[in-house]
């Protein structure tokens, strides 16, 4: 019976290995801006929920008021535009689709300071909702913050490197998956190699 790596008296090479820990390897060191991508975008995502809580809140206490009914009809606006952030947010293709100024980042900034300045239009200066002021300027000053930011790297063309980064992400992501198949499919064949010399 032949030994490993001949075959009637042929010197069959082996197959070069691949090193079982590049696919692991690559895939432990995500892309520290891109990280720090994510947290702001977690950030600005739970300050415009935050901001639709509060005009929420200030939309029922209008309501019930028969004289701030405009004020109520204007918190609805302001939720209705918040939810437009929150979706921004999430990079979801179908939103940039028909929205493509979100996808850029002095868009969104724009598009969230808009919702801040909403958001604290029309404060209660009688002082009879406190806990709810408190909360509106929280919510108002914090998404105002992240349009700031936004609008400011958007100026400076860091979306731009953003997205950049992120399709490098994928095509290494894709490079990977190809590369696993590729050792899958090379244990495949060593397999049949030592079946057909059995």
């Amino acid at each position: 019976m032949p030994r490993n790596g001949e075959e009637d008296g042929e010197t069959v090479a082996p197959l070069p290995r691949v090193p079982s820990g590049t696919s692991t390897r690559l895939r432990a060191r995500p892309d520290p801006f891109l990280v720090v991508c994510r947290c702001f975008s977690l950030l600005t995502c739970l300050a415009a929920i935050l901001c639709i809580a509060v005009n929420v809140l200030s939309a029922v206490r209008s309501f019930k008021n028969e004289s701030d009914i405009f004020d109520g009809i204007f918190r609805c606006y302001a939720v209705f535009i918040a939810c437009f952030v929150v979706l921004a947010e999430t990079e979801w293709g179908f939103v940039f689709k028909f929205w493509q100024l979100l996808q850029y980042w002095a868009g969104r900034g724009m598009l969230q300071i808009f919702v801040a300045v909403m958001t604290r239009a029309f404060p209660d200066y009688t002082g009879e909702q406190k806990d709810l002021i408190l909360l509106q300027n929280i919510s108002c000053f914090l998404l105002l913050a992240c349009g700031v930011v936004y609008l400011v790297s958007g100026v400076l063309c860091i979306g731009l490197l953003k997205r950049a980064r992120q399709q490098k992400e994928i095509t290494r992501e894709q490079a990977v998956k190809d590369l696993e198949e590729l050792e899958q499919r090379r244990e495949e064949l060593e397999q049949l190699l030592i079946a057909e010399r059995v």
